[in-house]
């Protein structure tokens, strides 16, 4: 056999042999070069929920209703316009439209901001009539959003409290206690100042009581909060 035979055949054996084994050994230390605080604060700014979540949310509020049973409601029969239909409002929204090559929608705008407003006084109109202004009382357990009743007296802020946080819960999914100190106070300004001028001299005709325009006008602070449609 030939040297070069022979020199492949060992090299061939090296490459099968079991590697040699390495004892371990310490690491050595790290070096520090500086130190730096903890952040505490968010990394990312709020986002905006996607689309297809806020819809899932606003069929969930009105009862869990398929998109055209919803477009039926909130249209509703009294001819006051407070909805349109489906259509009008997606691409406002914020979903994508491919057959024209729009975009999806990531930042809110002010053509979005209106269809959020169009959208909020919809749910809480008719979810107010559904609740508390049907023919048949509705039992609270099968209230869309105003699971409580109206006293007949005006109500104290300790009396609008309990009220207040059912909507807060409902809409912005935790408790109102737990919300920034001053957030039950400016509502409830907002409820006695919205049911003050319903009952002023010479207010416009509304189908709503003073009480129940009231708290209509929380519902539309609390459906458009920035909570709401950011996280």
């Amino acid at each position: 056999m030939g040297a070069f035979a022979l020199a492949g055949m060992a090299a061939l054996a090296g490459a099968c042999a079991p590697p040699e084994a390495i004892a371990p050994q310490p690491a050595a230390p790290l070096r520090e070069t500086g130190r730096v605080a903890q952040r505490r604060d968010p990394r990312r700014d709020v986002r905006l929920v996607p689309a297809e979540a806020y819809l899932r949310t606003y069929l969930r509020l009105f009862g869990g209703l398929s998109p055209a049973e919803v477009e039926r409601r909130a249209r509703g029969d009294d001819k006051s316009a407070l909805f349109d239909t489906w259509g009008d409002y997606l691409a406002a929204l914020g979903l994508p439209d491919h057959s024209i090559d729009l975009p999806r929608g990531t930042q809110t705008n002010a053509l979005m901001m209106a269809a959020f407003e169009r959208l909020g006084i919809a749910l809480c109109d008719r979810a107010l009539e559904h609740d508390l202004k049907a023919s048949v009382p509705v039992p609270i357990e099968r209230r869309l959003i105003f699971a409580f009743d109206l006293p007949a007296e005006d109500l104290d802020e300790p009396a609008f409290a309990p009220r207040f946080d059912v909507l807060h819960r409902t809409f912005l999914s935790y408790p109102a206690r737990l919300a920034p100190p001053d957030r039950q106070g400016r509502f409830f300004a907002l409820y006695q100042g919205t049911v003050a001028r319903h009952r002023a001299k010479g207010a416009p005709k509304s189908r709503f009581s003073p009480a129940e325009a009231g708290w209509a006008a929380v519902c539309y602070g609390l459906v458009r909060h920035p909570e709401f449609v950011l996280y």
